[in-house]
């Protein structure tokens, strides 16, 4: 049986609870139009942790599919990661305590990694269900970008992997309640969104050529 591997994070940052993770662990288990069953795993948010573990769950499940999910408070919609960078520049520390700080992920490894899933069809399929969704240009340099890069240097290693990439997700209402004017978005919305973006990596060939880049 084919397997998907969904990966999201701990909280963090003095949050009681993690978006990305409530989302995931509620689609462990879910069989696709293809019959490939969803696997679900919780990361750490901490430097260098959340790389091993996700390779044992690599290891252990040999997904066709990864695709990690983190939580980015003040973002409206989905945003679909296109690009991973080989630098680890912490804000604040992670739940471990380390803060790096202009570090390379991967000593003498690429700049920089692309994903591998079909962005701007994901995006159109996910607003056609009346979901907000964006290609977003940026993951940051914190633990999801490092989750990121790592993950495509893993699967640029591994041609059983075919499709694997990174997607940023807003607060819940429950979170934003305690944040000033910063948007929200229910769970429900966020699986539909999650299972929509696996249908259509699972379904899409080659990707549409949709306008969706960044002036800034």
């Amino acid at each position: 049986m084919k397997k998907i591997l969904l990966t999201g994070f701990e909280p963090f940052d003095g949050e009681p609870i993690n978006p990305s993770w409530e989302v995931v662990r509620q689609l462990d288990a879910t069989r696709m139009s293809d019959g490939s069953a969803i696997v679900a795993a919780q990361l750490p948010c901490a430097f260098g942790l959340a790389l091993r573990d996700l390779e044992k769950h690599i290891r252990e499940h040999k997904p066709h599919v990864v695709v990690c999910i983190g939580q980015a408070g003040g973002r409206s919609g989905i945003s679909i990661e296109r690009v991973a960078i080989n630098v680890d520049d912490a804000r604040i520390a992670d739940n471990r305590g380390a803060q790096p700080v202009d570090s390379p992920i991967v000593e003498n490894g690429p700049a920089a990694y692309f994903s591998t899933l079909p962005l701007k069809a994901i995006v159109a399929a996910i607003r056609s269900r009346g979901i907000p969704a964006a290609v977003s240009q940026t993951a940051g340099t914190f633990v999801c970008n490092h989750v990121f890069y790592g993950l495509m240097h893993i699967a640029a290693k591994r041609r059983s992997i075919k499709h694997a990439g990174f997607v940023h997700i807003p607060y819940l209402p429950s979170q934003a309640i305690r944040h000033a004017d910063a948007p929200s978005m229910a769970l429900e919305s966020m699986g539909v969104a999650i299972l929509q973006l696996l249908e259509t990596t699972l379904t899409v060939d080659e990707d549409i050529a949709l306008p969706g880049g960044s002036l800034h």
